[in-house]
């Protein structure tokens, strides 16, 4: 059976600004401007697709000539969006500042409104599980929509890989994360949810406090970014445990990069290869992102062609009927 992974999530625009020299906070700042298709679910679609992973994307979008273009971009990488709704309000908007080594320094986030997707969810959720084998969620759109779409994975025995969005839907109700496959997230959301600091200390010791906080929340495996300094992960199901540097990077926007993490973390998952497998695909893709100015790479499909290990551990661990696709 060909893998279907499903993304559920959120859909933005973010208009970024690049400064051009030494960024000052509270002065003037030359430098370009430029607007990018982003949000978590979005940016995490559009990965898996040119991951070649055949993806679905389960989101809203605005009832404008924007909402049309992020579906068609969406349409263009091979993504599913028949079940992508537009209306007023649908996306999320995101003003993000980069300093002139490409580093977020400032951002502002609108939301989108949520209640048609809260609709599709309670009308076509079922149906949309039911035609896919992996599902992807944005855990943080809101506490119902997530105990829905957890509950009906569940259900139907679909493997849950679950990213945050801000954190605070997790926060509130830890038992989700019992339900998931993988849960993947940085450093800083890391110490809110196991309560002890992390930056600053040996690997060994987080990968212990990360061990501990897996076996001990019902996890099926947990992974933490540690921005520049790699990342660390836990495998409860055969105690697998792990630290993974990142690779050499020119680095023009990292934003984005954590769903890149993710993404390529998931398809490795999906394509059953081991966690630190995954993981590596994962650094890999990060890295690309970080050297392109979009929230994705747009040349990911080409890369993993053209990188050894990616495609043969990638290509080996398809079914004959995935292999066929290519």
């Amino acid at each position: 059976m060909i893998s279907t992974a499903v993304v559920m999530g959120t859909v933005f625009m973010d208009c970024k600004g690049f400064a051009g020299q030494d960024y000052n906070p509270i002065g003037r700042n030359l430098g370009s401007i430029k607007f990018v298709h982003g949000g978590v679910g979005r940016n995490v679609a559009e990965n898996l697709a040119n991951l070649q992973v055949p993806t679905a994307f389960i989101a809203t979008v605005d009832n404008s000539a924007i909402g049309q273009e992020v579906i068609c971009r969406l349409q263009n990488v091979g993504i599913d969006t028949k079940y992508m709704v537009e209306v007023d309000r649908g996306m999320g908007f995101w003003l993000a500042v980069l300093n002139e080594k490409g580093d977020l320094v400032g951002s502002i986030s609108q939301m989108p409104e949520l209640t048609a997707m809260e609709e599709l969810i309670w009308e076509k959720g079922l149906e949309i599980v039911q035609h896919s084998t992996h599902v992807i969620l944005e855990l943080d759109l809101n506490i119902d929509l997530t105990q829905r779409i957890v509950f009906l994975a569940k259900e139907h025995g679909r493997p849950v890989y679950g990213i945050p969005g801000n954190l605070e839907v997790v926060l509130s109700n830890r038992k989700i994360l019992r339900e998931l496959e993988c849960f993947i997230c940085n450093d800083i959301e890391a110490e809110r949810l196991l309560g002890v600091p992390l930056q600053g200390r040996p690997v060994e010791e987080m990968r212990r406090e990360l061990a501990a906080f897996t076996m001990s929340n019902g996890l099926g495996s947990m992974v933490i970014t540690l921005g520049s300094k790699g990342s660390i992960y836990f495998d409860a199901r055969n105690g697998q445990s792990g630290f993974q540097p990142v690779f050499p990077v020119e680095v023009v926007d990292s934003s984005g990069a954590g769903d890149a993490f993710f993404s390529g973390t998931v398809m490795g998952l999906i394509r059953q290869n081991s966690l630190a497998e995954a993981v590596r695909h994962g650094t890999k893709v990060a890295a690309w992102t970080i050297e392109s100015s979009e929230n994705t790479c747009t040349d990911l499909a080409k890369k993993i062609k053209t990188d050894e290990f990616f495609y043969k551990a990638a290509y080996q661990t398809r079914s004959p009927e995935e292999k066929n696709i290519c």
